[in-house]
């Protein structure tokens, strides 16, 4: 059976072939498409509800089952910030460097033992008759004072997990506890009342 995954991040797109291996789904991204995925406008206030309009957009435009996930950094000492905003928290969307460094800017001065946040994946899956079903993952963690690593993406070379620094660790210990990990394990218990 054939998924469309509805993202344009390079970053999710290797972490969902990953795991989406496992379950024996081929998966199409929009490198596959003969016209580009028309972007869609995230105006929910949750990233379940984020999640929802870019997977219903996407079965609309390729009439497959579609998969799309919102996913994002919520740190406690910013009220939850940057939230759902997360990917586009400096004001261009995807400039991780920026948004990165806007961060530690906002937690200056922050001591370590208040710099607590988690990362939160709502993973949406919506089939062309209508059936749909989010589930999300979360893992805790904290922010570092400074970056570093060269592996990940976002905000993965500031968030410091049980494991290590997310940018830090291999992909597998990552997938084991990650927020995205964690969402794609509930998806594919999910998913079998689907298919």
């Amino acid at each position: 059976m054939k998924f469309f995954v509805a993202t344009k991040n390079a970053g999710k797109i290797k972490e969902f072939s990953r795991l989406f291996c496992e379950l024996g789904i081929d998966m199409m991204t929009e490198s596959d498409l003969s016209a580009p995925l028309p972007e869609a406008e995230e105006t929910g206030d949750t990233f379940n509800e984020n999640a929802l309009i870019k997977a219903r957009a996407g079965a609309a435009f390729t009439g497959l089952p579609t998969v799309a996930d919102d996913s994002g950094l919520c740190v406690d000492a910013l009220g939850g910030m940057p939230g759902v905003c997360s990917a586009r928290y400096a004001g261009v969307h995807g400039d991780s460097a920026a948004n990165n460094k806007k961060l530690l800017a906002e937690l200056a001065g922050v001591p370590q033992e208040e710099r607590t946040a988690h990362f939160v994946c709502a993973i949406a899956c919506v089939f062309p008759d209508g059936r749909e079903f989010t589930v999300t993952g979360k893992c805790n963690g904290t922010i570092d004072f400074s970056e570093s690593g060269d592996r990940g993406f976002g905000y993965d070379p500031l968030f410091i997990s049980e494991c290590g620094k997310f940018s830090e660790i291999s992909a597998e210990q990552k997938d084991k506890i990650s927020h995205r990990g964690m969402a794609i394990r509930l998806f594919k218990e999910k998913i079998n009342e689907y298919l």
